[in-house]
């Protein structure tokens, strides 16, 4: 499981945002250590994946390289101990061998460095070491602050030590090998002590933590993080989101239950750790309603857009122990296209968003104002208007003669779909769909006999935009799935049918506009900045009725994310106002803490002019 006590040390998570951090590149090798630590924390591990972090680039990877080509090519430290840990399964083995290869990767480039004929070269290699050293950094941090402040100046030292070649010959300074030794020193008997023991503590977690600070017995506040490859971000370009709502004319400050239901669409607070402590939200995997086609976590995801939410990761009291990644589903029309879950097993939107918050990602109970919040909120998302369809689901003039013949053969029976049309499951009149499970035999059963392979049937409207498609995303565009069908059901299409009754999937799964327009009066930015003053709108309504509970979780979301997003801002000159107006709501948590309703309020109302004024400077 992902979050447990071990030996000696214990680790204590705290809060955060719903805005995630950006971070630089890894060096494979050390990218390869930190997925180790991060695949082997799940139960069950997951081997090959294992291996193929040491062989392959990791997700998204700046370099062509993976660790085992990576360190054949830059280093003489062998990898044949990770290799033959892997081999074997023996986690902890593994542990001890991936943590001393860094460790001896450090060492080597710290020679390197020492044993440079000029100062580039030396530079070079001091940076290598620094950034090999980063895959231990957050652990010593969190375990022994002064130990970290001291090696961080062993390496400033290091580096600054490491002399000049000057510009065209001038200004050159010779290296300070006394003092490059000395910084080298520091670094070199932390790493022996720590990260090169003889013999290491079993480990029931695997970090970073110094092996002294595991054998200390002291409870340490390890901040998580996600490995090496990860992508939370929202995907780009941003899913339109269509509220009901707003299409009829109505503000949603006018609104406030529906208001505070978009706050918690967009909180990472309502989950439990790992999900909460790294900012991950409703909003993460259902971008604007729509679906997150970047997000992915390694040993969640087998793809982008994929995760497997009752895995190791998020919850270990739900882990089914079985690798079942599901595509991310768009939610859009929600009140339309239930039941809920991929087999359609929740027929209320309630209970499956309790499941979501509690089981799914091991949240505390959501009280029931919450959950009618959130039931509220999305029952207005709405699908995308499409000038090529009508409300019934016909086309419309506007239609390609392409698709037109492909609406005949999608309302034809086929003798390979049981004498029924594909009509009969997305009924057009219906949204698409038909509000049932069907297993049309695109999962395999696990074991002999299982009926396991039923999966509830999906709305057909902006499906243009959710590729890949199936429950596991195993097919990547329409045309894919009518040759799935037409392979599978022995439906006899020819290639120019084919082609038709992929038009006419497209066409009906296609937008007028499908994502958010951005430019120089709508940035990302001012998207957000609308969003979480709207909001915070709702402390209107709660304030009155002291309801400290909402109020609190309300300014822990909006208050961090408001300073989050304030660093997106292209105006730097307004950056420390946006700050100024998140302490500001701040102001109010502390005031409500304390029982100070006044207080509260006078803040609040301080908050409110401090926002128009923003507004009205167009920042």
């Amino acid at each position: 499981m992902l979050v447990a006590a071990w030996i000696g040390a214990t680790v204590s998570f705290g809060p955060s945002h719903a805005t995630p951090a950006k971070e630089a590149p890894w060096l494979p090798d050390a990218a390869a250590y930190r997925l180790t630590l991060f695949l082997g924390n799940l139960e069950p591990i997951p081997w090959d994946q294992v291996e193929t972090a040491w062989s392959d680039p990791y997700h998204g990877s700046e370099f062509s390289a993976g660790a085992l080509a990576w360190l054949s090519a830059n280093s003489d430290i062998g990898a044949e101990p990770v290799l033959d840990a892997i081999a074997r399964k023996d986690r902890q083995a593994l542990f001890e061998a991936a943590t001393q290869t860094i460790a001896h990767r450090i060492e080597e480039e710290l020679d390197r460095a020492l044993n440079a004929d000029d100062p580039a070269t030396a530079q070079q290699a001091v940076q290598t070491a620094r950034e090999l050293y980063r895959a231990f950094a957050d652990g010593i941090g969190a375990a022994d602050a002064d130990a970290a402040r001291q090696i961080g100046r062993a390496w400033l030292e290091l580096n600054n030590s490491t002399g000049s070649a000057g510009v065209l010959g001038a200004g050159a300074t010779p290296a300070d090998r006394e003092a490059m030794v000395a910084a080298r020193t520091t670094i070199s008997i932390y790493l022996a002590e720590n990260y090169l023991a003889a013999d290491f503590a079993p480990r029931r977690q695997l970090t970073p933590l110094p092996e002294t600070a595991i054998l200390s017995g002291r409870e340490i506040d390890l901040p998580p993080s996600l490995p090496p490859g990860a992508d939370i971000f929202d995907q780009d370009p941003l899913p339109l989101l269509v509220l009901n709502f707003e299409e009829q004319g109505i503000d949603e400050t006018d609104l406030p239950l529906i208001a505070y239901g978009d706050m918690l669409f967009d909180s990472a607070q309502i989950f439990g750790g790992p999900a909460r402590d790294l900012g991950i939200a409703c909003s993460t995997c259902h971008n604007r309603s729509d679906i997150n086609q970047r997000l992915f976590i390694p040993g969640a995801s087998h793809q982008p857009g994929a995760i497997d939410v009752d895995g190791a990761f998020f919850n270990p009291v739900f882990n089914d122990r079985r690798d079942d990644p599901l595509d991310i589903p768009s939610l859009r029309g929600l009140r339309f296209t239930g039941p809920y879950g991929r087999d359609g097993r929740f027929a209320s939107l309630r209970d499956f968003t309790r499941n979501v918050i509690v089981n799914e990602f091991g949240g505390a109970e959501p009280t029931p104002f919450m959950l009618d919040a959130l039931v509220g909120y999305m029952l207005e998302f709405d699908f995308l208007p499409n000038s090529m369809l009508t409300a019934d689901g016909r086309l419309t003039e506007a239609a390609p003669v392409a698709a037109v013949r492909g609406e005949a053969i999608f309302n034809r029976p086929f003798e390979g779909l049981g004498n029924q049309s594909c009509a009969s499951c997305h009924v057009p009149d219906g949204n698409f769909l038909d509000r049932q499970a069907h297993d049309i035999g695109s999962a395999s059963p696990p074991y002999q006999g299982a009926r396991s392979g039923a999966f509830d049937t999906p709305t057909l409207l902006g499906t243009a935009y959710t590729a890949p498609y199936f429950h596991d995303g195993s097919l990547p565009t329409l045309a894919s799935v009518v040759g799935w069908f037409n392979e599978t059901k022995s439906l006899g299409l020819a290639a120019s049918d084919r082609a038709d009754l992929t038009a006419y999937l497209e066409t009906i799964g296609a937008a007028d506009e499908p994502y958010e327009a951005f430019d120089a009066e709508n940035t990302p930015f001012r998207l957000a900045f609308a969003e979480l003053t709207t909001f915070a709108s709702t402390l209107d309504t709660l304030l009155p009725r002291r309801d400290a509970e909402h109020i609190l979780l309300l300014v822990e979301t909006v208050g961090a994310d408001l300073s989050a997003d304030a660093s997106t801002m292209s105006n730097l000159t307004a950056r420390p106002d946006v700050y100024a107006l998140a302490d500001r709501l701040n102001q109010v948590g502390a005031a409500v803490r304390q029982g100070d309703w006044g207080t509260a309020e006078a803040s609040w109302t301080a908050f409110k002019a401090e926002a128009e004024t923003l507004e009205a400077r167009a920042f």
